[in-house]
């Protein structure tokens, strides 16, 4: 009680408190419904992992650290394994799924746009009570509940329940990356990678060539994204170790190079499996048989649109 009436955090904070703890009671009833599932062939290993990360999620600010990091070693070991596994599925019907567009029809794109909406919304006015983004994101998720209940009275509270267990298990492990890797991002930062980057980088680049030093920093910005699976990142290692000493220290405009660096760090999230949301997730929703096969199409897009970014910096620059 003392932390929600504590004035050193935001309402944002506290707001972002309680979802973290409705997303572990969510991850904690995924684990329990897969130690019950008869048709799941490792309900142990599920259960350990989905129950831990739970915990971690739900109570993760009031742990110790050295608890919180020996629950995720433990989280980790049935992953590592491939003990976490996805038992029935209680997905609608080809039957029920055509019978309840017939019903809603395109209004079904109207709690998805309320979730943006709502997001835009707390980003640019915070409601009047300093609200986020990540916040209206949030609430725009529970007015599209509401929404898709009224639209279609057969939706009942648990009905989103199953569904977001049923999301979860098919996704499995891959959940845990987006966080994994936006960890790993400040850890480079916090130990000085950006530093040792740009001593190497300085055996490469000619002093104050900036044309060189664009080209290195957009290529180093794709690169360095592959690995790390996220543009936001990579941005802040890849700035420090070359943007600023090689690009902007001599004049170039700070507004144009790092928004064409992000986008040039996008262009490495196209060929990458660590970018979880956009090449792993779909292929274990849509049950793809070629697991590369989203990047495969989408490595030649990356590498026009690479080529692209370095003639705008170049130019505008």
């Amino acid at each position: 009680m003392s932390f929600f009436m504590s004035a050193d955090y935001s309402l944002s904070t506290k707001v972002m408190e309680i979802i973290y703890f409705i997303i572990g009671l969510l991850c904690i009833y995924c684990g329990v419904k897969n130690l019950k599932d008869k048709e799941n062939p490792e309900p142990m290993g599920t259960f350990i992992f989905w129950a831990v990360l739970g915990v971690v999620l739900a109570l993760g600010r009031w742990l110790p650290s050295l608890v919180s990091g020996i629950l995720v070693v433990v989280m980790c070991i049935p992953a590592i394994l491939k003990k976490v596994k996805k038992g029935a599925v209680s997905a609608a019907t080809k039957a029920e799924t055509e019978a309840t567009y017939e019903k809603i029809g395109m209004k079904i794109f109207v709690p998805t746009l309320s979730i943006g909406m709502l997001a835009v919304i707390c980003a640019i006015t915070g409601l009047g009570i300093g609200l986020s983004a990540l916040n209206g994101v949030a609430l725009g998720v529970l007015v599209a509940i509401i929404l898709l209940m009224i639209m279609n009275r057969d939706n009942k509270p648990s009905t989103f329940l199953n569904d977001s267990e049923r999301m979860l298990s098919t996704v499995g492990p891959l959940s845990m990356l987006p966080m994994l890797l936006a960890c790993l991002g400040s850890v480079f930062t916090a130990a000085g990678v950006g530093d040792v980057i740009s001593d190497l980088v300085s055996h490469i680049i000619p002093e104050g060539n900036v044309n060189a030093g664009i080209v290195v920093y957009a290529i180093g910005m794709m690169l360095f994204t592959m690995i790390m699976g996220n543009a936001y990142a990579a941005i802040t290692v890849m700035t420090v170790g070359i943007g600023y000493p090689f690009v902007l220290a001599h004049g170039a405009n700070p507004v144009v190079i790092g928004m064409l660096a992000l986008t040039c760090g996008f262009c490495g999230t196209l060929c990458t499996p660590m970018a979880a949301n956009f090449n792993t997730v779909p292929v274990a929703l849509l049950d793809m048989k070629k697991p590369m096969g989203v990047i495969k199409n989408q490595v030649p897009v990356a590498i026009i649109m690479m080529v692209v970014q370095i003639v705008m910096m170049i130019l505008l620059k």
